[in-house]
C-alpha cells in the first residue's frame, strides 16, 4: 500500500514536472515572440519615419519643379502659343499669366496662359499629364472667367484650351468633346488641335 502511494506520488511529480517544463518552454516562446514583435514594431516605426522624410523631400522637389514649370510657361510657352494660334486665324496681342482675386463676388482663379485681343480671350490650362478632373476644373474656371468678365462689362468671347506634356488619347478626346482646344508636343514644338466636326469650339 505504501509502495503504491509512493509510485502514485512519483507519477504525479513527473507529470507536474513535465507540465512545468512545457510551461517554461511556452513562456520562452512567448517571450521570443514578444521580443520579435517589438523588433518588428521598431523596424516598422523606422520605415514609417524614413518614408515620411522621403515624402517631405519629394514634396519639396515637386514644389521646385512646379515653380520651374511656371517659369517655362511664362518665358517659353506663351510666346509660342501666340504664334501657333495665328496659324488658326487668331491674332492675340497680349499673353500673360493671370490671377483673379475678387473677394466681393467670391471669384478666385488662376490662368496659366491668357491670350487676348479686342474680341477674344483664350484661357489655357497647362498640365504635365492632364486628367479628366483637370479638364472639368478648367471648364469651371471658364465659367468663373465669364462671370468676372460680365461684372466688368467685358463682352469679348472667351475660349478655352488645355495643354499637356503627356496627353492620353481618352483625355484628348474628352477635351475636344467639351469644346476645348488641345495643345500637345509635336517634334521640337507643339501642335494645337481644334474641336470641330460635331464638336465646335465652345464659347463663354
Amino acid at each position: 500500500m505504501e509502495q503504491a502511494q509512493a509510485i502514485g506520488k512519483g507519477l504525479t511529480f513527473e507529470k507536474v514536472w513535465a507540465a512545468i517544463q512545457a510551461t517554461n518552454e511556452q513562456i520562452k516562446e512567448t517571450d521570443r515572440m514578444i521580443k520579435e514583435n517589438a523588433r518588428w514594431h521598431e523596424e516598422t516605426d523606422r520605415i514609417i519615419k524614413e518614408t515620411a522624410q522621403q515624402m517631405k523631400v519629394t514634396d519639396k522637389r515637386v514644389g521646385e519643379l512646379t515653380n520651374r514649370f511656371g517659369d517655362i510657361v511664362e518665358y517659353m510657352v506663351l510666346p509660342n502659343l501666340v504664334t501657333k494660334f495665328e496659324e488658326l486665324g487668331f491674332v492675340f496681342t497680349r499673353a500673360n499669366r493671370t490671377e483673379i482675386k475678387d473677394k466681393e463676388h467670391n471669384i478666385f482663379t488662376e490662368v496659366d496662359a491668357m491670350l487676348e485681343n479686342g474680341d477674344k480671350v483664350m484661357a489655357v490650362e497647362i498640365k504635365n499629364k492632364p486628367n479628366i478632373d483637370d479638364i472639368n476644373d478648367h471648364i469651371e474656371r471658364m465659367e468663373k472667367l465669364r462671370k468676372y468678365a460680365d461684372l466688368h462689362n467685358d463682352k469679348r468671347i472667351y475660349l478655352g484650351a488645355v495643354a499637356g506634356v503627356v496627353f492620353g488619347e481618352s483625355e484628348k478626346n474628352y477635351t475636344l468633346k467639351k469644346g476645348l482646344y488641345v495643345i500637345e508636343p509635336s517634334g521640337e514644338t507643339f501642335k494645337i488641335t481644334e474641336p470641330k466636326d460635331k464638336y465646335h469650339p465652345r464659347e463663354w
